[in-house]
């Protein structure tokens, strides 16, 4: 019998599961019919009920709906948006919005300072409630030091571009990519005109999605969750001798976890490296000194040499 099976193409297997008396067809490349389908002609009653003038405007949902009202059953709201997309007839009404699919930023590698950017605006509270001010903040990705900032009284991209027009003017330096969130200042004619024209590369989160631009809202958190932040600032004067005071402490002094524990000056001026080999000797050297506490040798204490932003999965 099997290769009489062979000659027909048919598998044995399913040659033997028919013998046993199986009574359903159970080959996948067989199509089924089912006895619950519409026949082609309650299928074409149905599609031109629906294609009736006065149900133009409705859903199949509603239209269902109306026919119950009227005694008239043809099928389920589901059957009627399958036989609609079988002919090629569901379309969005054109007062309505189509729906759009925000594209995953592009992945951002940065290998050393200075090559990719982030940067974001956070509001700052003020003894008078309601009323605010802004803190535009850039941060380098590789480093996660504070490069640029300015305290204002609006959110403005004319603001924004004075900012990193005088961060290129005072370092002589501008990023490789410039990532921001998709506000009006980020996304300002005036701002996109001078990154492109300085040829800048710009990048920018997804609506609504904060983890596009983890960098820099990690920071905001460390700014605000800070000892000694204050409560609410009683003019931009304050704002802007506590916030220099802040990221001179920020910058210099704060060991970051990020960057294995070393400061962000360390990292951005490549002191880190040797800090790292440093922390690596002395680490062998208590090994040696006591091999009962390591017992699988010494850790190495690596360098991190590259850094992501919205690494590709």
């Amino acid at each position: 019998m099997k290769p009489a099976c062979e000659v027909i193409e048919l598998p044995f297997k399913t040659f033997l599961r028919w013998k046993s008396c199986t009574k359903i067809d159970q080959r996948t490349t067989v199509k089924h019919l089912s006895h619950r389908k519409l026949s082609n002609q309650e299928e074409n009653d149905f599609y031109n009920t629906a294609n009736n003038p006065r149900f133009r405007d409705l859903t199949p949902g509603q239209i269902v709906a109306i026919l119950l009202e009227e005694g008239t059953y043809y099928g389920s709201e589901r059957t009627l948006y399958r036989i609609l997309a079988k002919r090629k007839a569901l379309g969005r009404r054109t007062e309505s919005k189509p729906p759009t699919k925000s594209n995953v930023p592009p992945e951002l590698k940065a290998t050393g300072p200075n090559q990719v950017w982030t940067w974001d605006i956070t509001w700052l509270r003020t003894e008078v409630k309601g009323i605010f001010l802004f803190a535009y903040v850039i941060l380098d990705v590789y480093s996660r030091k504070i490069v640029g900032w300015s305290i204002e009284t609006e959110e403005s991209p004319d603001l924004a571009r004075k900012l990193f027009e005088r961060i290129s003017q005072e370092k002589g330096v501008l990023p490789e990519y410039v990532h921001s969130d998709n506000g009006t200042p980020m996304r300002g004619l005036s701002l996109v005109a001078f990154l492109v024209q300085m040829k800048v590369g710009l990048s920018y989160s997804r609506p609504r999605v904060s983890d596009d631009n983890p960098f820099i809202e990690a920071f905001f958190k460390t700014l605000k969750y800070t000892v000694g932040y204050p409560k609410f600032f009683n003019g931009i004067d304050h704002a802007r001798t506590w916030f220099a005071e802040f990221l001179n402490w920020y910058n210099t002094q704060h060991r970051h976890s990020g960057i294995q524990y070393v400061t962000p000056e360390q990292r951005h001026t490549g002191q880190d490296k040797t800090i790292m080999i440093a922390r690596q000797k002395t680490l062998e050297a208590a090994a040696l000194a006591h091999p009962e506490r390591f017992v699988k040798g010494a850790r190495t204490i690596c360098h991190i040499g590259e850094v992501y932003l919205n690494k590709a999965s």
